[in-house]
C-alpha cells in the first residue's frame, strides 16, 4: 500500500497471492487444495478523469491477454468486494480484485497473477509522477484525510485479512501496516454538490465504467 502526501496524488494497493494445503491428516492421499487471489486497485482522493481510466486500462490489458471475461469478472468483484456497508460507498474507485481462483489451469494462473503484478508499475507511477507535485492548500487535506477514515473503516471493519488476522492473535504491527499514518473523521460531513469532493464521493457510491 502507498499513501502519498499530496491530496491530489491516489493511494494504490495491490498484492497476489498463492495458496496450497496438505491433505488433511485424517485423509491421507487426498488432493491438495490451491488457489490465487489478489488484485489491484485505486483510493483517489481527487477524480482526474484521464487517470482513472489510464489506470483501469492497464488493468484490462492485462486481464485481456488471458481472457477476455477476466476484466469485467474481476473489476465488478473489486468493486462489489470494497463496499463499506455502513457507509454505501466503496472505498475507492476500484481495478481488479479476485480470490478462491482455482478454476483455470493452475500454470496459467500463474502466468495471470505475474502479468498483474508487473503492470502494477506501469499503471500507476505515471500517475504518481504527473500529481505529486501539484500545490495544494489545508482543505485538500482535510479531504484526503477524510477518504483515508475511509480507507480505515474499510481495513478494520471489513478486510478480510485485517480482520481475521485481528481474531485469531496475529502479529498487530504486520496487520495493521496497511493504514495511513493519518486519518480524519468529521460529523456528518457532506461535500457541497458539484464540487469536486462531491464527484469523487458520487463515484464511490455509483461505479462507473472507466474504459
Amino acid at each position: 500500500v502507498l499513501h502519498p502526501k499530496n491530496p491530489f496524488a491516489p493511494t494504490l494497493h495491490f498484492n497476489y497471492r498463492y495458496f496450497e494445503t496438505d491433505a488433511p491428516k485424517d485423509t491421507p492421499g487426498a488432493p491438495r487444495q490451491w488457489w490465487f487471489g489478489g488484485g489491484t486497485d485505486l483510493t483517489p482522493a481527487y477524480i482526474f478523469e484521464e487517470d482513472i481510466k489510464h489506470f483501469h486500462s492497464i488493468q484490462k490489458r492485462a486481464c485481456d491477454k488471458f481472457d477476455p471475461s477476466f476484466y469485467p469478472r474481476f473489476k465488478k468483484w473489486c468493486d462489489d468486494y470494497f463496499f463499506i456497508k455502513h457507509r454505501s460507498e466503496r472505498r475507492g474507485l476500484g481495478g481488479i480484485f479476485f480470490d478462491d481462483l482455482n478454476d483455470y489451469d493452475q500454470e496459467m494462473l500463474l502466468s495471470f497473477a505475474t502479468e498483474c503484478a508487473d503492470s502494477v508499475v506501469p499503471a500507476y507511477i505515471p500517475i504518481l509522477e504527473k500529481r505529486k507535485d501539484t500545490p495544494f492548500n489545508e482543505s485538500h487535506k482535510a479531504w484526503q484525510q477524510l477518504r483515508r477514515g475511509r480507507y480505515v473503516e474499510f481495513n478494520l471493519v471489513y478486510d478480510r485479512g485485517t480482520t481475521f488476522g485481528l481474531k485469531t492473535g496475529g502479529r498487530i504491527e504486520s496487520i495493521l501496516m496497511s493504514l495511513p499514518l493519518t486519518a480524519r473523521w468529521e460529523y456528518d460531513h457532506k461535500p457541497e454538490e458539484g464540487s469536486e469532493e462531491w464527484k469523487l464521493l458520487d463515484a464511490c457510491m455509483n461505479p462507473k465504467e472507466w474504459v
